[in-house]
């Protein structure tokens, strides 16, 4: 079955850096688009970035300049780079997949990020 897990979640201080890592099982990874999501508490779910199977990023503008999208097609996984970190930037953070040939996307578990001095 599809498998997501997420690390590298923790507490941070405002202006550090943290970076998340995704590996995934159960896809064929090289053909699938993969996102990066959070949800803060009270709030929707919403993207923070993404990078298609091509290599092609796209960053939520409150992130843009902050954050680094990669993805290993060798290793199956992406990682998020989030560096000048604020405190807004608190949420559960979400990997994402969508495979080509799948209609529907996979989740992972999620993980914590907590931004706070």
């Amino acid at each position: 079955q599809v498998q997501l897990v997420e690390s590298g979640g923790g507490s941070e201080q405002p202006g550090g850096s943290l970076r998340l890592s995704c590996a995934a099982s159960g896809i064929i990874f090289k053909v699938s688009d993969m996102g990066w999501y959070r949800q803060a508490p009270g709030k929707q779910r919403e993207l923070v970035a993404r990078i298609t199977r091509g290599g092609t990023t796209d960053y939520a503008d409150s992130v843009k300049g902050r954050f680094i999208i990669s993805r290993d097609n060798a290793k199956n996984t992406v990682s998020l780079q989030m560096n000048s970190l604020k405190p807004e930037d608190t949420a559960v953070y979400y990997c994402n997949a969508r495979p080509v040939y799948a209609s529907v996307g996979h989740w992972g578990q999620g993980t914590q990020v907590t931004v706070s001095s």
